[in-house]
This record gives structure tokens, sequence and C-alpha cells, in this order.
């Protein structure tokens, strides 16, 4: 069985997110600030890492409850610097706290934070129909709009290829190659 080109065939855990997450669609708003943080989390790394510490993550950020993060003190920022758990950057650590607040304001402005990113994409997944990992972007016009807009709403680290990174994390945008066994149940659902 052919898989997208990305994929750590000799990883289950790697298998497993690309075959029942990667490219399907998430609304929940809280799953969505999870995956906005792990993907500026990523900045400079490789997916792999992040998903290697997704759990850590998950255990240092309070599952991402947001309204939780917000109250952070610096005494805890300072443990999470010490947190092998996670990658111990100091600005990727305090922009999950940024984020929180952008994050809550956000969900208060639009009902929920799943109708401000989903407006991004008309709130349809978007199919696209690559034959080869090469022709994948990593970034688009879209991703552009969206990092423009999430730095001017106040979120940190949400770069145009980490936007990009986040539609097709999120399943936005559905990047499945063609010869992907992914690619063919996705498309028709």
């Amino acid at each position: 069985m052919q898989r997208c080109g990305w994929v750590k065939l000799d990883e289950p855990l790697y298998v497993e997110y690309h075959d029942k997450e990667w490219g399907k669609p998430v609304y929940d708003d809280q799953k969505l600030f999870e995956m906005i943080c792990l993907e500026g989390a990523q900045a400079g790394l490789s997916w792999w890492t992040i998903l290697q510490k997704r759990e850590g993550y998950r255990e240092a950020f309070d599952d991402f409850n947001a309204e939780k993060i917000v109250q952070y003190t610096d005494e805890k920022l300072a443990e999470l610097k010490e947190d092998t758990r996670i990658v111990r950057n100091r600005l990727k650590i305090a922009s999950v706290v940024t984020n929180a607040q952008a994050y809550l304001h956000m969900q208060e402005q639009h009902g929920s934070f799943s109708n401000y990113i989903w407006q991004f994409v008309d709130h349809q997944p978007m199919i696209n129909q690559w034959k080869t990992l090469a022709e994948v972007p990593v970034t688009t016009a879209i991703s552009d709009q969206m990092s423009k807009q999430l730095k001017k709403d106040g979120f940190k680290f949400v770069g145009s290829t980490i936007c990009y990174s986040f539609m097709q994390a999120v399943g936005m945008v559905n990047d499945h190659v063609q010869d992907c066994l992914c690619y063919e149940g996705e498309a028709n659902e």
C-alpha cells in the first residue's frame, strides 16, 4: 500500500498519524488550538520531532486548555523551559500563552475558533490532486493571507509555511498524493 512519501514507514506512530489524522477535517476548537501550537513548535524542526513529543506537550500544557494556559505564571514558564518532554525554546513556550490569549479572543469574536480559522477556506476542505510529493506547495496565497491575519490578531509562530502545514494537518487542505491509500477515500467522502 502506498502512502505519501514523507511518512516514516518504519515508525507506527507516523503511519497512524498519516492514516488517521493528517488531511482529515478538524472542527473541534481545542484540537485546532493544539495543532496551531504544535505546528509553531515545529518551526525549524521536523514534524517527527514534535509528533514524538505530542503527549508530553499535552501533559505540560494542560491538554491545551487555553483558559488554564493564560493563567500561567513566570514560575510555570520557567518550569516549562526545563521540561524535557517539550521543545525547550523560551520564545516557543511563551508563544503558547500568547496564542491562548488570541485564541480566546477569536472564540469570543467569532463564536468559535473553528468558525474563525475555517473562514480562510470558505468553511470547505480543499481537495488537491497532486501526483507527486514534489508538486505539493509549502505555502499558498491562502496560507499567506492566514498568516498575515493570525499575526494581526495576536498569534505568534504563524508564518505562511507553518500555516500551510497547519491547514494540511487539520484537513483544511487535503494534500494526500493521488497514489496514496488515503487519497481516494477522503476525496470521495
